[in-house]
């Protein structure tokens, strides 16, 4: 809970500041069929579509089983009045759908600022592929070191910040259907890694905070790095 007992303390009577997430309408899709999404924030009663503005939104591209990625800007519809945007993937494998945003969003007392990182599995068709399991470059990012959609007893993980292990990060696990609390909770070690039971049939989300003090002389005097993987089971 420290994790996002923090997101709460930051910005002190909103929900803006919250974990943020890629939600499929499915992620499980076939090639070629479109794909609702919902950009979500919150939990429990908190939980509510995302009003993140295009103009923040510095990445939203989804990489292929291939390793080459696709810019889905043009994908988004952001405030319509069911979905988010659309995505369709054209041959079966695991796509990962990335999003970030600049770090212009400010808590209310304007001491800190904060920038989303996320990423969303989705798996096309029956052929789960390896490249879910690289980084993409993700300012705070968490890499899985094995697909959630194959069969494994167990999930580790990376967390990494500019590249280099993040050590010490509180990463949490929630069933989205039940999501007023993580299921289970892990500190990252030395090289960044931490290990969860492999969650079953359901809708999943891993979250991780990071926030590092500025110079003096900055703008704020914090900044905050939320970054979000959600996957289906």
């Amino acid at each position: 809970m420290m994790a996002r007992c923090l997101g709460l303390l930051l910005i002190s009577g909103g929900v803006s500041a919250h974990d943020f997430w890629i939600q499929p309408e499915t992620y499980r899709a076939e090639p070629g069929i479109s794909v609702p999404i919902l950009l979500q924030v919150g939990h429990g009663q908190w939980r509510q579509r995302s009003p993140l503005p295009m103009s923040r939104i510095t990445r939203f591209e989804a990489v292929s089983p291939d390793g080459s990625a696709v810019d889905l800007r043009g994908n988004l519809h952001l405030g319509a009045a069911t979905e988010d945007g659309e995505l369709q993937f054209p041959a079966p494998g695991t796509y990962v759908v990335v999003l970030e945003t600049d770090n212009r969003a400010r808590t209310l007392d304007g001491a800190e600022s904060y920038s989303r990182h996320s990423k969303a599995l989705v798996q096309v068709g029956p052929s789960a592929s390896v490249q879910a399991t690289q980084p993409l470059g993700l300012q705070l990012e968490i890499v899985p070191e094995v697909n959630p959609y194959w069969s494994a007893g167990s999930l580790p993980l990376r967390v990494l910040f500019e590249g280099r292990p993040a050590a010490g990060a509180l990463v949490e696990l929630t069933d989205l259907a039940h999501d007023a609390a993580p299921m289970e909770a892990h500190i990252t070690d030395a090289q960044g890694h931490s290990i969860f039971a492999m969650p079953g049939g359901g809708k999943w989300l891993l979250n991780v905070i990071w926030r590092r003090r500025l110079a003096a002389g900055q703008e704020t005097e914090f900044e905050t790095y939320f970054s979000s993987l959600s996957f289906g089971k």
